[in-house]
């Protein structure tokens, strides 16, 4: 497996110097950033992230606001405890993306929210004291418990709320592959645990974060 620095070197010969990929990059939010972050507003990513899924994101940008006016601002409270009454009224609601079953997944998710609010003293202090070494687990974490946050959904998720994360692109799969770190998708447990151990190498070599890593990998490779 490369280091770090030669993955690095090869995505600033394709892309015209380490500058100008180092440009396209991001660092993460600190801890306390992230716990500023109130409830609404994760209940509100991952309710983007599930409308996005399978259709255009343009569609689900131009209806936003009104989806956010129609979702009363993701209210956690409310969201939560939507019956049956009120999933049909934002079916039949022309401001949202009307899918039933994600509409389910986003009363679902504010109900996961709610608990963990309850429960462990706050949902964004939770996101924000997960461990990097771990960001396997809390990927795995938001796809148990929550609902339709698998797949790239739950990371790229945490990526837009500022949580230090990877996304597994099939660019950032394809350099992870070339380097033998994995031998096809990353679906096995094993696969996944050998991901996080490439990246948490990557990491320490570096002092860069998993978000810069990520799209380096992303860079290096076409």
């Amino acid at each position: 497996m490369r280091s770090f620095a030669e993955i690095l070197a090869i995505a600033a010969e394709r892309k015209g110097g380490e500058a100008a990929v180092l440009a396209t990059t991001s660092d993460p939010l600190s801890a306390e950033a992230l716990v500023a972050i109130p409830a609404d507003r994760w209940l509100a990513q991952m309710a983007r992230g599930i409308f996005q899924a399978g259709i255009s994101w343009k569609v689900v940008e131009a209806k936003w606001p009104g989806i956010e006016e129609a979702f009363g601002g993701f209210a956690i409270g409310p969201v939560s405890m939507l019956d049956d009454d009120g999933i049909e009224a934002l079916l039949s609601d022309r401001r949202v993306i009307r899918s039933g079953p994600k509409i389910v997944a986003i009363r679902d998710n504010a109900a996961f929210i709610r608990q963990v609010e309850e429960a462990e003293g706050g949902f964004a202090r939770k996101i924000a004291d997960w461990p990097a070494g771990d960001f396997v687990g809390l990927v795995d974490w938001l796809q148990r418990h929550g609902s339709r946050l698998g797949g790239m959904t739950g990371p790229y998720m945490l990526r837009q709320m500022g949580k230090e994360s990877y996304l597994l692109s099939s660019d950032v799969q394809a350099r992870l592959q070339a380097e033998g770190v994995i031998d096809g998708p990353p679906t096995s447990r094993k696969a996944r645990a050998a991901i996080q151990a490439a990246f948490d190498r990557w990491r320490a070599e570096s002092g860069r974060s998993f978000n810069v890593i990520s799209r380096v990998l992303a860079q290096s490779i076409g």
